[in-house]
Parts: C-alpha cells; sequence; structure tokens
C-alpha cells in the first residue's frame, strides 16, 4: 500500500498573521484542497495520512472540507517543528501494510498525477526518490561579501515535494533522528542513513505557496487548462 502524508502543520508567518496559509483561498477553494486533490486523484496512492496543527485539525473538520475524499484515512496533529510533524505522520501508519510513503508539502497544489506516480514507482525500484527541478539562476559563492566563484548549476537541483521513501527507510532514517536539527526535508535525514536518493525531474511550476504573491502565480497556472 503506498501511503501519501500531507503535511500541513505550519502557521505559515511569513504569509498572513490572520489564517493558516493553507485554508487561504485559491479559486474559491482552500489551497489545501486543491493539494489534496492531486493526491486524492492519482492512482498510485492508496492512503492519505494529513498532518495539521490542533487548529487546523478543528478548522477542518468544522468546515467539512474533506467530505469527499475517500482516501484520508487520518488527522494527525502535528509538532513543534516540520520533523517532528512528519513523524507523527509516519507513527500513525499501519507497519504491516505499508509500502511506499510520500511526504508532500500541504502548500504545494500545483504537483501533477504523474510526478506523484513517477516519484513513488522510483521509490518502490530503488527505495528512496526525491522530485526536483533545475536551477535557473546563476548561482555565486561569496565570502565576506565578496563573489568568490561561479557554481556549476548543471550539478544542482532544487528539492521538491513529494519525496517518497520504503516504509522501513524512512521509519528508520526518523527514529534515529535528532528533530531539535533544522530538518527541512526528509531526504536530509535520508542522506544520514547512507541511503542513495534516486532523482526524479518535475517541473518548476511545483511551487511551494510561502508569500501572498505566490497565490496569484498559483491561479495562473490552476486556471490553465490540463496540457
Amino acid at each position: 500500500m503506498n501511503i501519501a502524508i500531507i503535511v500541513a502543520a505550519g502557521t505559515g508567518s511569513r504569509f498572513s498573521p490572520d489564517q493558516p496559509k493553507q485554508f487561504t483561498q485559491i479559486l474559491r477553494k482552500p489551497l489545501l484542497i486543491h493539494t489534496l486533490e492531486r493526491f486524492e486523484g492519482c492512482p498510485d496512492v492508496d492512503e492519505i495520512v494529513l498532518v495539521l496543527s490542533e487548529t487546523g485539525r478543528e478548522q477542518f473538520q468544522i468546515s467539512n472540507f474533506g467530505s469527499e475524499m475517500s482516501k484520508i484515512r487520518s488527522i494527525v496533529t502535528g509538532g513543534a517543528t516540520r520533523g517532528e510533524s512528519v513523524k507523527n505522520g509516519i507513527e500513525s501508519i499501519d507497519a504491516a501494510t505499508a509500502n511506499v510513503v510520500a511526504v508532500h508539502d500541504g502548500a504545494r497544489p500545483l504537483v501533477t498525477s504523474d510526478e506523484i506516480t513517477r516519484t513513488i514507482e522510483k521509490a518502490d525500484e530503488t527505495g528512496a526518490a526525491c522530485l526536483v527541478a533545475e536551477v535557473t539562476d546563476t548561482i555565486k559563492e561569496i565570502r565576506e561579501g565578496i563573489v568568490t566563484g561561479t557554481v556549476d548549476r548543471s550539478k544542482l537541483r532544487r528539492a521538491l515535494t513529494p519525496q517518497a521513501f520504503r516504509y522501513d527507510i524512512l521509519k528508520r532514517a526518523f527514529d534515529n533522528a535528532d528533530l531539535s536539527d533544522n530538518v527541512t526535508d526528509e531526504c536530509y535525514l535520508v542522506e544520514k542513513l547512507g541511503v542513495e536518493i534516486a532523482v526524479v525531474e518535475g517541473s518548476s511550476r511545483n511551487i511551494k505557496i510561502t508569500r501572498p504573491e505566490d497565490i496569484r502565480l498559483a491561479e495562473v497556472f490552476l486556471s490553465e487548462p490540463p496540457a
């Protein structure tokens, strides 16, 4: 069984102080629902574990946002950090039935079903897979305010989500982790196990909604007809 953990427990403090960004409306629908629909509609995802803050859980349940989504198996309360939130999601999974676990940011509503499928399939094949996108800017090394060199960007990729792993690998990575570290993604912990992580090329459109101006860009992409 392939399981998606959708992490949306943050407060989005850089976005708006009035409302968690995952409930911000995009084209008359909460951002989080756009994200969940991508996984609900992906044939390679069997179940969804949704991780929300305590307040987010209350809002989600009261608003009945996910009533039409059959794959949401559980809604879990997140922790103080992203790493703790993902661990709470992992601990809710039945180890006896889990195969591949894909972890995705709830604030990435533009991921495609094809990207989800290819990442899960690669993780099933190799054990671990990370969806990535090209780095298109020229990257400079600096020291004390001075440019000291130019990085070969052909060897660089931006880490996106989902990031997918066989259950046993992901569980072991989190069991051994110090989550007081700044754990920004799951690959970081799996790398520390010495496990090789396969790359799956994704689209630069798979943006993370971080600031209000990102909403306008997401609206443009979501309004376009499917390719």
